[in-house]
């Protein structure tokens, strides 16, 4: 049914580890993503101390957009959803983490910020979700 690697779990299985769920829930998005044709540049990207962030994926489009993609995953829509769950706090940890990124890199490429969301079994891709031009 969901193809997973070894080191996830299906993302609503009983018995899963809260870290379980969230590693099976990015492998998810990242086979879906390249699926689409995006590449892998870097999973789980942090930024050091109490109030970084962490990218859950950075992608790059054929066209050389590099993506930074936030994966969440909800067993219901109950408090929002998925969605609802990327707060403003959450999107400027994920801005600033970014810009520390593109900090170490030679002539930064044009970039957006994505979105896939896992919710009662289903995913959904949001391009250009949020960010300083979403």
């Amino acid at each position: 049914m969901w193809g997973f690697r070894e080191r996830g779990a299906a993302p609503g299985r009983p018995g899963a580890s809260t870290r379980q769920r969230g590693n099976a829930a990015e492998d998810l998005a990242l086979a879906h993503l390249q699926a689409a044709g995006l590449r892998l540049v870097r999973r789980n990207f942090r930024t050091p101390g109490r109030g970084g962030g962490e990218i859950d994926l950075i992608m790059r489009e054929a066209d050389g957009t590099l993506v930074f993609v936030e994966v969440r995953q909800r067993r219901d829509d109950r408090y929002g959803g998925a969605a609802a769950s990327i707060t403003a706090a959450k999107q400027a940890r994920l801005l600033h983490a970014a810009r520390l990124y593109l900090a170490g890199q030679t002539g930064p490429p044009p970039c957006r910020f994505d979105a896939v969301l896992i919710e009662a079994g289903q995913l959904t891709w949001l391009r250009n979700a949020f960010g300083e031009n979403g």
